[in-house]
Parts: structure tokens; sequence; C-alpha cells
């Protein structure tokens, strides 16, 4: 089992936002890896697209936290969809010995991937699982979507899974303190991440490859030019949990070409009042569909309330969805600005 050594951030980690932005993206562009060796050539563009091998020890700065990789994980708890899917989307579905917190079905792109892996199929918990759960599966890492699910009454914090030989990563969009969330998240955020996987498990190569599909396919979208405002509508009853002016869901909407009338709000979702909502009146409502709170129950909601169903949105039933798995930052976020935008153009408007 590779051992892992976590510790507080140091003023210079191998490996650290946005340092390690611009080093990750090098590793697709350049041929050149956190951590590996640079490919022959140089500047030659012949070989520039010939990405690195990691040179173990690997450090990386994650959350503030630096971790350091003896080799490439071989046994990995993946906690939330868009770990387990980031996985999969890199050929290393093997790699994955249990799953957790899963919030919805692999996307169909990955069904195929997913059906080789057991621990998909049957998660070891459809929560955060508890410390023990996690060290019988006998990992060399735990990769979380959250930091809140590596701690004492989750899956065990860092400190203490370090010391057992388990690494920790978390994703680096879902960092919490300031001085390491993005701000704002931006597909260059989440590109980066998917490059730093690679690195970590020396999979350079379909790391890039994934980039590269997903570069082009962001680059194919067709904003909408029309001016239209959205409000992105996530959770929550008497009062709407809303995406936010730095997070995912500002990301997408940009992308598309919707204004966030909950924009100015300087986070990644928040509160937000129905009083706020029907005043802003957006043109189109994005509706979050999570098994929990399904699409449907939100339009029933609104429908059936007389204050929001006199909102030109409701009136006029211009809803788009978007899976709960597709809302946070991940591999299959730039579908979902795809998808977003056919069901946008799609509005009779």
């Amino acid at each position: 089992m590779p051992s892992a050594r976590t510790a507080p951030r140091r003023p210079h980690g191998l490996l650290a936002l946005p340092a390690a932005l611009a080093l990750a993206l090098a590793a697709c562009s350049s041929g050149t890896a956190p951590g590996g060796t640079s490919s022959p050539g140089g500047d030659d563009p012949a070989s520039a697209t010939v990405p690195a091998r990691t040179t173990y020890p690997l450090t990386v700065e994650d959350c503030g936290v630096e971790v350091t990789f003896d080799a490439a994980p071989e046994r990995v708890v993946t906690i939330k969809s868009s770990t387990t899917e980031m996985l999969l989307a890199l050929g290393l579905g093997d790699r994955i010995v249990a799953t957790a917190f899963p919030d919805g079905p692999v996307p169909a792109a990955l069904a195929d991937a997913a059906a080789d892996v057991p621990a998909v199929a049957e998660p070891m918990s459809d929560k955060v699982p508890g410390a023990e759960a996690v060290l019988d599966a006998e990992p060399d890492l735990v990769y979380a979507g959250w930091e809140s699910n590596l701690t004492a009454d989750g899956a065990g914090d860092r400190e203490t899974l370090a010391r057992l030989g388990v690494a920790t990563y978390v994703s680096p969009s879902a960092c919490k303190a300031p001085e390491h969330m993005p701000d704002p998240l931006t597909f260059e955020h989440v590109f980066a991440e998917i490059a730093e996987v690679g690195t970590i498990f020396d999979a350079q190569d379909a790391a890039a490859a994934l980039v590269a599909e997903q570069r082009a396919t962001l680059d194919g979208v067709v904003r909408d030019e029309r001016g239209l405002t959205a409000l992105w509508y996530s959770s929550g009853d008497d009062i709407p949990y809303v995406g936010a002016g730095i997070g995912a869901p500002q990301m997408i909407l940009d992308a598309v070409g919707l204004e966030n009338v909950a924009g100015d709000v300087h986070d990644t979702w928040t509160s937000y009042a129905w009083e706020e909502a029907i005043a802003a009146d957006p043109d189109v409502l994005v509706l979050v569909d999570a098994a929990w709170n399904t699409a449907d129950a939100k339009i029933e909601r609104l429908e059936s309330n007389p204050a929001t169903a006199e909102m030109t949105a409701v009136r006029e039933g211009r809803y788009l969805t978007i899976p709960f798995p597709a809302t946070e930052a991940g591999v299959r976020t730039v579908d979902a600005v795809v998808d977003l935008a056919a069901q946008l153009e799609a509005l009779d408007l």
C-alpha cells in the first residue's frame, strides 16, 4: 500500500492553486506534469502532445493540505458521484474498491465503464461512510467530493487517515476556505483537477485526452445572446436554495448565456427568499432534478403557490432541468452545458 504523508500547508507546496492550475494545464498542453518529467523534444510541437510520466514521491497541495503519494493509488474509496465519475472517465475504474454517497446514476456515457466496477453498482453507503467502513476497504486513497466528507464523524479526518497510511484528496473545486476556494470557479479549475488526478495516478495521457475533448465540446457551445435571466433552483420549499455567483451554477449559466439573478451573491449556493425571486421575475428557471427533490416536485410547488405561479417563467412553463450529479464541478459539467444550451434553444420564447 503506498504510504501517505499529510502536513499542514507550507508556503511552497509542489502544487498549489493557482500554481497547480498553471502546472496541471501545462501538463496537457506542453507535456510537463507536476512532479513528473518533461517530455523529450522541449518546445517541439510534435512532442508537445506526449504527456510526462509521474515521478514519485509526488506532493500535491489540496485545499491547504499537502499530500504525498509514494506511488499511484491502487485501492480507492470514492465519496460523491463526482469523484467516482472522474476515475471512470479516466479509465481508472479498476482502482475503485468502494464508493459512497452517490448523487444519482452514472451518465450513459460512463455506463459501460461502471458496469465493470461492482463497487459502483453497490455503494458501501448512500451517505458519508464511517471511518471504520472506509478502513475495512483497505484503501490507499480516499477521494472525496466535499471537504465535509473527511471529518472524525464522517469518513475520518485527513490527519488521522494519513497516519494510517491512507492518502486523502478533495475535489479542489469544493475547497471552502477563502484562500483555497476557486473564486470564481471556472472551467480551467475543472480541467486542472482532471489533469492533477491524471498526474496522481500516472494517467496523464488519459487526462490530456479528456481535457482536449471537453475543451472542444465546450468551444462548440453556442451561447444564447438574447439577454435572458435565470434562477437556479436547487432545493428548499419555504426558502429556496439557489445557485449564487461564484460556483458551478454560475459557471454553467455563463457558458449557456443566461444571467443569474442571484449572481450578485458572493457564494457558491445561497438561501434566497421567494420574494426576491418573484421580484427578479427571471425569464427561465433552472431546476435541479434530484431523487430526493425532483424537478417535477419543484414545478408542482411553483405552480400551486399563488405567488410563484405569477412568475413569468412559471406562467410560460420555461423550465430547464439538470440532474443533481451534474451540478457539482466534474467530468460531466461540460455535458451539462451542452444539455442546458439545447433545452434553452428549444424553449418557445
